[in-house]
């Protein structure tokens, strides 16, 4: 991927909006009570506000729930509905809550300066608790602002909204005691600060049932609560209220030795069965992740890792929830807030799984489409909240909240997997077709790209389609290469189970689905992987070594095991749950050379005195070796712009530099397509000065496996696309566009084109609006020149995949040899290919405006006659209709160095291709 001045961070290219569904730490402050709320980009008042979070949250809830079921079949209806049901309740009963404080604060002045009267007197809350109760229910009067204790410091509490204070929990010292419960000896004022600080590394150890002599602990945090009462054997219990949302008390012993089975009657109203809600304890299940993958996970071999850490919907003790994993080794502590808990974290507390640096907490009733992020104590105290690194599924940008995700998708594609792995890929034929999805035609979902695109690449005959990051970005700008969803397709055009609709449609027309995938770094945007935990991570711990110098990012630590399995595991999960075909590995060289983009003494060589970045070298090697073991079939190819040597040589073979190959199936040749560019936007009477840039490409032809790519990074930032880099008027810019593209498709190697250069589109290509499809358009009078180019690429493919010459010994010298290399006076480049039976193809290119009558080319013996199968002047494809309608004789006398010749006639500005007839 080269440098691109638009390629920077979210957070760098646009002012952030103010989150509606989630909580975001740095972003704008919230408005005061009553005041006009945060504004959006373009500085218009947010007319929301602070005023209805709840109401909002499960709006948004809901309709995260809907585009779940709409696409997943299996998004269990009934959970959700159970799910909506829950959350409605609590919101209800918030809202009576707030009409209760409402009423109550409306009558009540400064202490000592009014009387109040009546009922509202009785049971006075103080004002604090009044306050809490206010934030609480979201809204408070703008005479009025929350009173919160100054004797608890910021930090005791994650954020809840943008520059906000959270809101307290609940203080009910005076509160009546349980009946009939005993009191809990009092928690330890440390513990019991860390555990509302979100810094306590098992709270599974104070919260939940525990035997204690004289009977059974229960303790449970649920600010905003009046009270908790514990539901078991056919008893309610009201637990004792300690103040700031917790509540514990001592049952007496059960006749069985283990905990009984129990349940929460938790009540928010004011009076006894008023909002009450019945719901299971998070803190009585044991951890859900096993032994072994926490094993996997430390030594950085976790292949699956998609499997153990991040949101996954299942079912613990007959009670169906879902389990939140992540890895923070160096978080005090890590608490789980979503749309189900209003966005407030303190209920929620994580465990620490020993020495594994893994976080989990299984909360019951949290479904697929709930949204998430994990609100992480720093090793300073300081909150952070933070997306998923492992989600499955994001909310649509600019929004940056993780979505619980589960899968319902089944496939149809049966046949094309068992049928992938059967040919080496170097051995068929390969001719990829670029796309950037959101913009090939803008608007489009995922389902309905599957409706249109795989006819479009099966009526051009590409085999495959090679699909622009597709993993989620917070900045469209930077076409999918600053990644912040690792795991998770982009929202812009619908679900992760759209996505796999797209591929299986692909699958079933028979074409496959590369994707080009970013492993060389991340963005800075404060909400994803940069300081995940409070500490350089994900990236090096060495500032000069984590900051990419081109653009503004950050690189990944390839030396941490854990960055390394992260990774690894993110590759084979694109292979598997999403039945990608292959991985076009974006910006190689910058990962393997310490030294890329810096100049003298701001790297570090490595520990032989080298610029080799061997933690890079490593983790590409693992990546391979990997991908190839569990995905037959699948291909990796390297974007890599030096002369690294061994980019497609197995990783067990040492090469001369003493490094094992790095195993990828394939390499961008830049160098041919930098140096055959170079030649074409010559004008053809300078060309002859340049041709050794046509015919260098054969020097090295052989040392890697090789696609040629004409991509988007050639069509874009004032490059021009294809056909404005050709010379000359209208007429020959086509012709030479038309040219070209018969000599790349038979060059030895595969071909890539990207969108819109198949038509010769005029213009650059731009995310904003993508390729100019009007062109195609019969009421434009040029149409016919664009469809003629779009028709010669259709032939192109055809020929190509129907003739072995051109692709079966694509890696084996055996298969080509020049026939005349060095005309350059003439522009004229002659070759031959050659299938494994020996079956010889003829291509000659014509680079010249000239026609060349009956130019001599040395053609193999024991073939009588050859007959032209392919013309790329051909009237119809827009040219003069020049050519060798006619089968053409062999005779006897020999041409550039062969026993036989032929005389074709070249057309100008053209390549022909010549079979035995």
């Amino acid at each position: 991927m080269t440098p691109r001045p638009d390629s920077r961070p979210f957070s760098e290219t646009s002012p952030r909006p103010v989150r509606t569904g989630g909580r975001d730490e740095d972003a704008a402050p919230a408005a005061s009570p009553g005041a006009a709320g945060p504004k959006d980009p373009a500085g218009t008042a947010d007319p929301a506000g602070g005023k209805a979070a709840a109401k909002k949250t499960a709006g948004k809830k809901t309709a995260a729930k809907k585009t779940a079921s709409g696409s997943g079949g299996k998004t269990a209806a009934k959970r959700t509905a159970a799910k909506r049901t829950a959350t409605e309740k609590v919101v209800a009963k918030k809202a009576v809550a707030k009409k209760a404080v409402a009423k109550k604060t409306a009558t009540k002045k400064t202490a000592g300066k009014k009387a109040v009267t009546g009922k509202a007197a009785a049971g006075k809350a103080p004002a604090e608790k009044t306050a809490a109760r206010k934030v609480a229910a979201g809204k408070t009067a703008a005479s009025e602002p929350v009173a919160l204790r100054q004797d608890e410091p910021l930090k005791d509490h994650a954020p809840n909204w943008p520059g906000a204070r959270p809101p307290a929990p609940r203080r009910s010292d005076d509160a009546p005691a349980g009946l009939g419960v005993g009191r809990a000896a009092a928690l330890d004022p440390g513990e019991r600060q860390r555990l509302l600080h979100g810094s306590h590394h098992d709270p599974h150890t104070v919260l939940g049932a525990h035997r204690v002599p004289g009977g059974v602990l229960f303790r449970a945090l649920r600010p905003y609560a009046r009270s908790v009462a514990v539901l078991a054997q056919g008893v309610r219990a009201e637990l004792h209220d300690d103040g700031d949302g917790l509540f514990s008390g001592v049952l007496p012993p059960a006749a069985e030795p283990s905990v009984p089975s129990y349940r929460l009657l938790v009540r928010y109203g004011e009076e006894p069965g008023e909002d009450e809600l019945e719901t299971e304890d998070p803190y009585r299940f044991l951890p859900s992740i096993g032994e072994l993958d926490l094993h996997l996970i430390g030594e950085g071999r976790h292949e699956e890792l998609w499997r153990a850490l991040g949101a996954r919907p299942m079912t613990v003790d007959g009670v169906a929830g879902t389990r939140f994993t992540v890895w923070a080794p160096n978080a005090l502590g890590v608490r789980v807030a979503g749309d189900f808990n209003c966005w407030d974290a303190t209920a929620a507390p994580m465990r620490s799984l020993g020495g594994s640096g893994v976080w989990e907490l299984f909360l019951p009733g949290v479904g697929a489409g709930a949204l998430y992020k994990f609100d992480i104590t720093r090793p300073d105290g300081s909150h952070t909240l933070r997306a998923d690194p492992m989600a499955r599924r994001t909310e649509t940008p600019p929004a940056t909240a993780s979505i619980v995700e589960e899968s319902a998708y089944t496939w149809h594609d049966e046949e094309w997997l068992a049928r992938r792995a059967e040919r080496a890929p170097h051995q068929a034929p390969l001719s990829v077709y670029e796309v950037h999805l959101p913009s090939w035609r803008p608007g489009l979902t995922y389902r309905e790209l599957a409706e249109q695109l795989p006819a479009y690449v099966k009526d051009l005959g590409f085999t495959h389609v090679e699909l622009m990051p597709v993993a989620e970005h917070p900045f469209g700008g930077s076409w999918g290469y600053q990644v912040t969803g690792f795991y998770a397709p982009t929202a812009r055009m619908g679900t992760p189970d759209d996505f796999r609709y797209l591929v299986d449609r692909l699958h079933q027309e028979g074409i496959g689905v590369l994707m080009d995938w970013v492993p060389a770094h991340f963005p800075k945007d404060e909400w994803a992987l940069a300081r995940f935990d409070g500490t350089a991570l994900y990236e090096h711990s060495d500032p000069a070594r984590a900051e990419h110098p081109d653009w503004g990012t950050l690189e990944f630590n390839f030396g941490r095991t854990e960055v390394r399995n992260f990774l690894v595991a993110n590759a084979v999960y694109w292979c598997e749950e999403f039945h990608i075909d292959g991985l076009r590995v974006d910006a190689v060289a910058s990962m393997l050379y310490l030294d890329y983009s810096r100049e003298s003494g701001q790297w570090t060589p490595n520990v032989y005195g080298g610029r080799e970045n061997l933690d890079a070298v490593a983790f590409l090697q693992e990546m391979n070796a990997t991908v190839y073991r569990r995905c037959p079939g699948v291909i990796t190819a390297a974007e890599e712009s030096t002369a690294w040597d061994g980019v497609t040589r197995a990783t067990h073979h040492t090469g001369p530099g003493g490094f094992g190959g790095l195993g990828f199936g394939f390499k961008w040749n830049m160098g041919w397509m930098h140096d055959s560019l170079e030649y074409m936007v010559r004008e053809p009477v300078h060309r002859k000065y340049h041709h050794n840039e046509m015919t260098f490409s054969m020097v090295y032809a052989y040392s890697e496996n090789y696609i040629l790519p004409i991509s988007h990074d050639e069509v874009v930032h004032g490059k021009r696309s294809l056909v404005s880099k050709m010379p000359g008027d209208w007429w020959q810019q086509r012709a030479d566009h038309r040219a070209y593209l018969g000599f790349m498709w038979s060059h030895p190697g595969k071909q890539l084109l990207f969108m819109g250069q198949e038509f010769a589109q005029g213009a650059e290509w731009s995310e904003a609006h993508g390729p100019d499809w009007w062109l195609l358009d019969p009421a434009y009078s040029a149409a016919g020149d664009h469809q003629g180019v779009r028709d010669l690429v259709r032939d192109l493919n055809r020929v190509y995949t129907a003739t072995p010459a051109l692709w079966e010994l694509d890696t084996d010298p055996a298969g080509f040899s020049w026939i005349e290399g060095g005309a350059a006076d003439d522009n004229v480049l002659a070759f031959l290919r050659y299938a494994a039976d020996g079956s010889p193809l003829i291509a000659v290119s014509n680079f010249s405006p000239v026609v060349r009558h009956e130019y001599p080319i040395g053609a193999p013996e024991g073939f009588p006659a050859w007959r032209e199968v392919l013309n790329t002047d051909t009237a119809r494809y827009g040219g003069s209709g020049v050519g060798n309608p006619g089968p053409l004789k062999a005779d006897a006398a020999p041409a550039h160095g062969r026993p036989a010749g032929i005389a074709p006639t070249l057309p100008p500005l053209a390549t022909i291709w010549l079979v035995p007839a």
